[in-house]
Formats: structure tokens, sequence, C-alpha cells
């Protein structure tokens, strides 16, 4: 709370609803945002897939192979907050740059890795490191998107995370279908290969977008309140003065008259 000095305050209304939804940078986050859970649950349910049907190896039954991709992803989180939080206090590069910067560890070369895997041949091993790669690399969300609504409007963010997330999480149906649909007559490297093609599309597109047109500058809504208020203290004030104004006027006519 430190950190955000004034940026936060105590009591807050209602979020301005209209100027989120037509707000640009916050579009750039759910986009972003999108990638990222959809990246998840493309590892998370195409991948076991992928190596059972593939590769006839039970990625699942293997105990802690299994858990692999989830342990990597924790502990590359941890490494990739301390270094952003390392670059940030040593004023190394601006919060949109690290935002910016980061896309290509958390969505970019998790893309790049989901291709490769149709690649590997028969290999079990290397698939499960690259799933394992591209999981961990994805740890640097805690740079990108699972920040970036924090950066736009300190005093909204929970609203902001809640709209992104309540949209991300279509992906979790999504990613099922798509694999059913391009592997419906078998499970070959060729019909495997356009389900990780749209999954690293997905990923990598998202981040451009972002690199793009995304910002980690707050944005003037996240005043809003204080906005209005300035207007009606204004409005009051002129209210007022007009009041005293009218007011001094009728004296003067009683005057005149009397």
């Amino acid at each position: 709370m430190e950190a955000l000095g004034d940026k936060v305050k105590k009591s807050k209304g209602l979020p301005p609803f209209k100027k989120i939804c037509t707000s640009f940078p916050f579009l750039a986050m759910i986009i972003l945002h999108y990638g990222n859970v959809w990246g998840l649950y493309f590892v998370m349910t195409v991948g076991p897939k992928f190596v059972s049907s593939v590769l006839n190896f039970e990625l699942q039954a293997a105990g802690v192979i299994s858990a692999l991709p989830y342990l990597a992803r924790m502990l590359l989180a941890t490494v990739f907050g301390s270094l952003g939080d390392c670059i940030l206090a040593r004023k190394m590069m601006t919060t949109t740059t690290i935002r910016k910067f980061f896309c290509l560890f958390s969505h970019i070369l998790p893309g790049v890795l989901l291709v490769l895997m149709v690649y590997t041949g028969c290999s079990t091993t290397l698939s499960v490191m690259l799933i394992t790669m591209s999981m961990g690399l994805n740890g640097a969300a805690t740079l990108t998107n699972l920040q970036n609504h924090q950066d736009l409007a300190p005093n909204y963010a929970g609203t902001l995370y809640g709209i992104a997330n309540a949209i991300g999480s279509t992906a979790g149906f999504f990613t099922p279908m798509i694999t059913a649909y391009f592997t419906r007559n078998g499970n070959t490297f060729e019909q495997w290969r356009p389900v990780f093609f749209i999954g690293a599309s997905v990923y990598i597109v998202s981040a451009i977008f972002f690199i793009l047109f995304g910002t980690g500058n707050i944005q003037s809504w996240n005043f809003i309140d204080d906005e209005d208020k300035k207007t009606e203290n204004l409005k009051e004030m002129g209210d007022t003065k007009n009041g005293n104004i009218k007011d001094s006027k009728e004296t003067s006519l009683n005057v005149t008259r009397a």
C-alpha cells in the first residue's frame, strides 16, 4: 500500500464501468491475460493427452514427473518476481518496459516451445522437458498479465482482474474442443500439429498485441471519483456565488425602493 502512495483511496464508489470497458489499455491487458490462461489450460489438458495418445506415455501416472511443469512454474514465478522488483527498484526499466519485455518469457517463448513439441519425434523425455520449460517460463506472468491490472487502476484492480479472468476462463472449454476436432480421426503427429500451432499462436499473438498497445501507466479513470467531486465542488461554489449575487441584487432593489 505504501508503494502505491496516493493512487489508492480508502473509500471509493462503484467502478466506472463505461470508462473501463472503453479503455484500450484494459483491452490489451484482457487479451494478454486470455493468452496466458489459454496457455495454462492448453498445457494442462492438451500436453498430457498428446504424450499419452501419441507417445504412449501416461504422464499423469508418473508421479513426480507429472508435477514437474507446475513445480517449475512455481519456482520460476518467484525468480521472475524478485528479478522484476530488483529492476524496478534500481530504475533500470520503467513499469511499462518491464511488462512488455517479460512477455517474451511469459508468452512468446512458451508458445515457441509448444510448436517444438510436435517435432520431437517419439522422444518422451524431450516432450516432457518442453512441457516443463513452457510452463516454467510462464511463471514470468507474475510480471505481465497478473500484475498489469494493478498498474492501470489500483482502486479497481479487483474489478479489472475479475473481468479479465471471467473472459479468460472460456479457454477452458475451447482448448479441448479444438483438440477433439483435429484429432477426431486419429492421433498422428500430422493431426496434432494444427492443435499446437493454434495453441502457440494464441500465446504469441496476445503478447505481440500487448507489446504494441499495452501500458503500465495508471489510467485517469482510477481517480474518477476525485474528478467528480471536484466538478461537484466547483458547481456548488458557482451556485453559491450566483445565489450571493442574486441576494445582493435583491437587497439593492429593496434599498432603492425604500
